[in-house]
Formats: structure tokens, sequence, C-alpha cells
């Protein structure tokens, strides 16, 4: 992931270590050990920088060693150094900007995806979040970020993700290419959901169907008439639904009162608890809340199409998890990309050198790094 030739580098970091370099070349190197960590709690998903490390040392000739302080995976607590690096400061110093790139967002990422999970834990996720990545090295490290949040909660008995959108970065779930049926752009081409549907069938033969049922403001008016034309794909589980209903408007056939209407018949001590204005839109406002999954669930039972299955997208962050779960929406997979972090300037990761030589020192203010970074890794040398 990422360049590892000596003026690519030179272009992309940051000109005082470049300059430190070439001060280094004059007057002498010297080994070091960096430390690095973020400011606030993540899930430790260390790979893309260590592997990237490996192919930079490995191409300039050096050996260095990474150490890991943590699984992937496992949580990390602010402050807490993820692994430290040691090796040549000549050859380390204008490494760290990209280093660093490639470690605070995938940590923070991944800790959302594992929150994410375990708020739905009988859930299936799609990752859906190629199309807010600022450029596919993003996506890259979304997907694989996603991944190792899923691994972890899969760990604690959720479902996790089960896949992606995109066949560049399959392979980080274990499946051999991306998923999805349709965006809205074939709907509107084919003039109607059911004819949308009736081309992608005649397309793919052997794929199961997804209906995405918005596209017209008749969600369940347009999945019932799917439904009913592929009867037999609807009674062997190969046919779903996908809510992805605008946040300006109803789901076909509610309004606030009848959204409470709704989670009262299903899940009546949710609604009663105590909710902040953002909880209630997702439990009985507009868009793809609660209330509009538990009405697209008994609407297809009630029609005899109970092995049909939902798909919720549409803002599925940790919060909305969270409430789903407490509403006990009937969700079979949710599609969503709202792992990404949320505020950027969180995932800013630090790399402070400890020692210079046999001597260990550091900036004042960042001494407890003297400490946690004696403790034993997991890790090894990269490179050599």
């Amino acid at each position: 992931m990422g360049p590892v030739d000596d003026a690519t580098i030179t272009a992309r970091t940051d000109a005082y270590f470049n300059r430190t370099r070439a001060i280094l070349a004059r007057f002498g190197d010297v080994p070091v050990t960096y430390a690095l960590f973020l400011r606030r709690p993540v899930l430790s998903a260390p790979r893309l920088l260590t592997d990237w490390l490996a192919r930079v040392a490995a191409a300039r000739g050096i050996e260095v060693a990474c150490e890991t302080m943590f699984e992937e995976g496992a949580w990390v607590g602010a402050g807490e150094p993820l692994l430290t690096i040691t090796g040549s400061f000549l050859h380390l110093v204008d490494l760290e900007t990209l280093l660093l790139q490639k470690l605070g967002p995938a940590c923070v990422a991944a800790h959302n995806a594992y929150r994410m999970c375990l708020g739905l834990p009988k859930a299936r996720f799609l990752a859906m979040q190629a199309r807010h990545c600022a450029g596919f090295e993003m996506q890259d490290m979304m997907d694989y970020a996603a991944s190792v949040g899923s691994v972890a909660a899969q760990k604690e008995g959720a479902l996790g993700f089960i896949g992606n959108a995109t066949d560049a970065t399959a392979g980080y779930y274990g499946a051999p290419a991306g998923y999805g049926t349709m965006p809205h752009a074939l709907i509107g081409y084919a003039g109607s959901t059911l004819r949308a549907c009736e081309m992608f069938h005649e397309t793919f033969p052997d794929a199961d169907l997804t209906v995405l049922s918005d596209y017209f403001g008749r969600e369940v008016t347009d999945t019932l008439e799917v439904c009913r034309h592929f009867p037999q794909m609807a009674a062997a589980g190969r046919i779903a639904v996908r809510l992805d209903t605008h946040g300006g408007r109803f789901l076909e056939g509610l309004d606030p009162q009848e959204s409470y209407a709704v989670l009262e018949r299903h899940t009546p001590g949710t609604i009663r608890r105590y909710r902040s204005e953002t909880e209630l839109r997702y439990l009985v406002g507009t868009g793809v809340s609660a209330a509009a999954i538990w009405r697209m669930r008994e609407t297809l039972d009630a029609a005899g199409f109970d092995r049909v299955r939902i798909v919720a997208s549409s803002g599925f962050g940790v919060d909305k998890c969270q409430v789903m779960s407490d509403a006990a929406a009937p969700i079979d997979v949710v599609g969503t990309g709202s792992f990404i972090p949320d505020s950027w300037s969180e995932t800013y990761a630090t790399a402070d050198i400890v020692s210079y030589g046999d001597v260990q020192s550091v900036k004042v203010g960042r001494e407890f790094l003297l400490r946690r970074a004696e403790r034993s890794g997991h890790g090894g040398k990269a490179g050599a």
C-alpha cells in the first residue's frame, strides 16, 4: 500500500523531515526508537503500516524492528503506544508522515466497525463506504479497518461484516467479489422497480435479488409487486428488500402517528423510555427508521413473504445501530459506510522518539511513553 521509492517518499513527506535527514547525513546517524499512539481509545489495526514499512526496509536494504504492543483487533487505551519502531534515524525520519497516515484512520474506523457490529450482533454487515472515500488508498484502508473490527466483534458472538461493494477489496472479508444488486440509476432507466428487477434477473439469473424500493416512494407497493412476480425466489429466501428512504420523507404509509403505532405493536418499551431528539428520529422519524423497518417486516409477513430479507441502509453508524438494537428492529443485513470516522481530528496518530542510541529521551509531557514503550509486544522485524 503506497510507493516505497525514495523520490516519492521525499515528495510526500513533510519538508522538515527531509531536512533533518540531510543534517543526519552530514553529522552522523544514530539508532532510535519511535513510539506511535493515538489520543483516544481504538482497536489496533497496524497491518497497513507494518506491511508498508517492511517494503520500504527491503527497498532501502536496512533492518527495522517493528514491535506491535497489541494483537490486531485488540482494544487500545488513549495514549497507549500501539507499536514501537527501532532502526536508523537517517532511514526512518522521512517516513514519519506516511507512517502516521497509515495508522490512525484505520484504528479509529476499526473501533467504529466493532461497535456497530456489537450494536446489531444478529445482523450481517456490508461495507458500502467506497463512494465516500478520497480515492482508492482510503477505500482500501477503510475496508481493512472494517474487517479488523468485524473479526473482533465476531469473537464476541456478532455476525459482523460478510463483504463489501467492490471486487478490489473483497478479500479483506474472505469474499470472492463485491456484493450488490442495482443502483437507483438502473430503476430510473428501467422506468419501474419491477422492470429493473426483471432486467437484473434476466442478466444474472443465478444471483439473488435485492429490491431497491424507494425510487418512486412506493417502498411497500413496489416490494410486494416484485415478490409476487418472483414467488419462487421469494419462497426460497432469494429476495431481499433494501430500505434506503430519503431522510426528507417517511416510508410509504407512515407518518409520525403511525410510526409510533408500529413500534407500540412490536416493541412498546422502546418508545416509552426517554429518548434524545436524535434517538427519536432513528425510531419514528423520516428515512429508514425502526418503525419503517418494522412496518416492512409486518407487511411482508402478512402477505406470505416471511422469507424475504430486509437490508437497511442510510446512516447506520454506531449510535443508529444501538438504537435499532434497542428497538429489536428485524434487520437481516446492514449496508453502511458509517464506520468512516466522523471527526477526522480524532484519527491523528503521533510518533515520538523515546530513545537515541542507549539514552532514553522524549519531549516534556510525553514521559508516559518511556514506561509504556517498554512493554513486550507481539511484533517482529519489518525487513532485513
